[in-house]
């Protein structure tokens, strides 16, 4: 699913799909039970950055941002993604909105969103008991 978000002047693009996925989940791996008995390794590098962008971890935020937009045209540099989220005219609020719905949006993301947002929700209820 390929998104566009204006930026310092500029139209970029950004694509949720496999590839990112797949890029965000190598990032954190944790071992998991498999019916052979031998461990298993799960990637869950995508689930802790959703979690993060709930939370409003800006430095999460701009690691998705540049890793979605990673194969397009024009290629944003941390520096460019710094430098839209440190600029005070940046809606950085309605910034974490928008990229959680593109993630809830696309396909491939969809279900690990709803569940880590269903989860945080959860837990939130918890809290507040």
């Amino acid at each position: 699913m390929i998104r566009e978000i204006e930026m310092n002047g500029a139209t970029y693009q950004f694509n949720f799909g496999m590839g990112f996925l797949r890029e965000m989940n190598s990032r954190a791996v944790r071992e998991v039970g498999s019916v052979t008995g031998s461990a298993a390794k799960k990637g869950v590098g995508f689930a802790l950055a959703v979690a993060y962008l709930i939370d409003g971890d800006v430095d999460t935020l701009a690691d998705v941002l540049y890793t979605a937009n990673a194969g397009q045209k024009p290629r944003l540099t941390r520096a460019d993604v710094d430098e839209y989220l440190e600029d005070d005219g940046t809606d950085i609020d309605k910034l974490f909105e928008d990229v959680l719905d593109f993630l809830r949006q696309s396909n491939a993301t969809a279900k690990d969103t709803k569940k880590t947002l269903e989860a945080a929700e959860q837990e939130k209820k918890k809290a507040e008991k």
